[in-house]
């Protein structure tokens, strides 16, 4: 996989950026980390550990339902 990189700053472009991840949460009725990741076309984990990060920033909540987590905003 070829990423893209800034060219003033060198860094990689982020392909899947935080916003993509609020947005599915936003968007989705009842936003599973399987139907967000399907939403921004990333893998289960890749969206798992983003998610997981937006809940320790206070971005998003998370709530466990079964085996299952449901995302919604803060």
């Amino acid at each position: 996989m070829v990423q893209d990189r800034d060219e003033d700053s060198g860094k990689f472009t982020e392909q899947y950026p935080e916003e993509a991840f609020l947005e599915a949460v936003e968007q989705l009725k009842t936003a599973t980390t399987t139907e967000i990741a399907e939403e921004v076309g990333c893998s289960y984990d890749l969206a798992y550990r983003r998610l997981n990060t937006l809940v320790d920033e206070g971005e998003v909540q998370r709530k466990e339902i079964g085996p299952s987590f449901v995302w919604s905003s803060a």
